[in-house]
């Protein structure tokens, strides 16, 4: 006879018809949170600090008059605060990140144990140089992998991201000019800068920012560079082009040695925006295609991390042409050491000058060469094939379900859809986005570039396995064969799971609420 306890808790669940709403408006564990500001913090601090020594006066009328305005928080609720916050962020480490143009690829642990090794994390910018001689070595070897995988004879470190590193290369491409008597001034012809249609829009910012006029070359249907339009709008008026290869389109700009000879023969000089030099890094040198110069964002191609807004670091790669005129800092082998050429002087005469204040990012220095280091130029070519790869396989697993921007032939790093699959079905490209939120996916780049309608842009980057890049594209199909099969709901009201709803983008845009505001009768406003 059995004698095991049948009575007690059920072992299966109960069927319900339909899934209540929660009381407190937390999910499963995830909890619902009310701001800092609207607890009852605010007699409370977590941390007892000594009273002044003095009551302020030496500051004359800069002594506070109103309370500070901050909440109290003791430590356990400081640290459930963050960790809550925490939970509705999307990072990489949790799911694919597919946002074309970006490359949001894995940070190899590696690289954060080296920055942090000491003798890099613990420097100063300010320290006699022969303390930092291990540093400066370091920044020689970066220069050297950058300069060699790019087949440019020179490189500008300091640079703190992309657009800085536009402006880098629009410099120096100003001081040559100037020094051939070609400068931005009214009696002078080099006044202009050629972009395409579907660049980055930094580049015809930083032209402008410079002091260009921009003029914009079209496009040809298969999204490359339209070369009779280019060949007929150079002239003596032009300082530079601006390209980017592969292009914002994800395709390989099969004219561009054509497109480097015109530009040369007009006198102007080729700048090369390297935001996807992952899709050809070990496999294509820029230099050999005759540019002149390129920014290299180290978190794209060389996976320093990228959140959270920075630091950022964004070398430039110049030609001989251009390398005199090279910004300040520079390192240089004396062969007893190591030095930074800081100064307009000697062999840096005719540098346009300095970028920023020091060196740059040194902790991305080390995360870059780390990686570099640890791949080795045949892991390098693998990674542009492997991103290669994924693109095309999901450009290929669903070009039956979506519409590929430009069908013929391969892509790149990125697989571009637009939205002629949706019409007829009431359905955004903002709203499929938004339904990706729901499956547990960031979604792509949306509206971008602008040349092509709707846009989708997905890039998987190459440090995706087949079963996660498999796991998304059953999530994209799925949700393409519900918008086709008319669920508009679905997209409409999405996302309905995530930590935040949707926003009335309208009111957004036109009355942002910015900051808290202690609401009448409340406790922060009778103090």
């Amino acid at each position: 006879m059995s004698t095991m306890n049948t009575v007690g808790r059920p072992t299966t669940p109960n069927r319900v018809e339909s899934k209540p709403a929660t009381l407190t408006g937390g999910r499963g564990l995830l909890q619902n949170e009310a701001l800092i500001f609207e607890g009852d913090g605010w007699g409370k601090t977590g941390v007892d600090l000594p009273q002044p020594a003095t009551d302020g006066s030496d500051l004359g009328d800069l002594v506070r008059r109103d309370p500070i305005g901050l909440p109290g928080l003791s430590e356990p609720e400081t640290m459930r605060h963050y960790v809550r916050l925490s939970q509705k962020n999307h990072a990489i480490d949790l799911a694919i990140y597919p946002l074309g143009s970006c490359t949001m690829k894995h940070n190899p642990r590696l690289n954060e144990k080296m920055a942090r090794l000491p003798g890099f994390s613990d420097i100063h910018p300010l320290q006699p140089q022969s303390t930092v001689q291990g540093a400066l070595q370091l920044m020689d070897s970066l220069s050297h992998w950058l300069t060699t995988l790019t087949g440019m004879p020179a490189v500008a470190l300091s640079p703190k991201a992309g657009a800085h590193g536009e402006l880098c290369g629009l410099m120096a491409i100003r001081a040559a000019h100037r020094a051939a008597g070609n400068g931005l001034r009214s009696d002078t012809p080099r006044n202009k800068v050629l972009v395409p249609t579907s660049a980055h829009g930094t580049n015809p910012a930083t032209a402008a920012f410079v002091g260009y006029t921009v003029v914009e070359i079209a496009q040809t249907d298969d999204g490359r560079v339209n070369l009779a339009d280019l060949e007929a709008k150079l002239g003596d008026d032009v300082a530079a082009i601006m390209v980017t290869n592969p292009n914002t389109c994800g395709l390989f700009e099969r004219d561009i040695l054509e497109i480097s000879r015109l530009t040369h023969e007009a006198g102007a000089y080729f700048y090369c925006d390297g935001a996807n030099f992952n899709a050809i890094v070990g496999r294509v040198r820029p230099g050999d295609l005759g540019v002149d110069a390129m920014h290299i964002n180290l978190h794209k191609t060389f996976s320093t991390p990228h959140g959270g807004g920075g630091p950022g670091a964004g070398p430039v790669v110049l030609s001989e042409a251009l390398a005199p005129f090279a910004p300040a800092p520079w390192v240089v082998n004396t062969g007893d050491g190591f030095k930074l050429v800081e100064r307009e002087e000697d062999e840096a005469e005719q540098a346009f000058g300095r970028l920023c204040a020091f060196q740059g990012q040194m902790g991305m220095y080390v995360r870059a060469l780390s990686y570099m280091m640890s791949h080795g130029a045949d892991g390098l070519r693998q990674v542009a094939e492997d991103a290669v790869l994924n693109a095309n396989y999901i450009k290929a697993r669903l070009s039956d379900v979506m519409t590929a921007a430009f069908p013929e032939g391969p892509c790149m790093h990125e697989a571009l859809f637009d939205d002629e699959w949706l019409k007829g079905t009431d359905i955004t490209t903002l709203d499929f986005a938004k339904a990706m939120i729901d499956e547990g996916f960031h979604p792509m780049t949306m509206y971008f570039p602008l040349v092509v309608h709707g846009a989708m842009l997905i890039e998987p980057t190459e440090t995706e396995s087949k079963a996660e890049l498999d796991r998304f594209i059953h999530a994209m199909r799925a949700l393409a064969e519900a918008a086709k099969a008319g669920d508009k709901d679905r997209f409409k009201g999405a996302p309905f799971h995530a930590p935040m709803k949707r926003l009335d983008e309208t009111r957004a845009a036109r009355q942002p609420v910015l900051r808290w505001t202690a609401p009448d009768g409340s406790n922060m406003a009778a103090e």
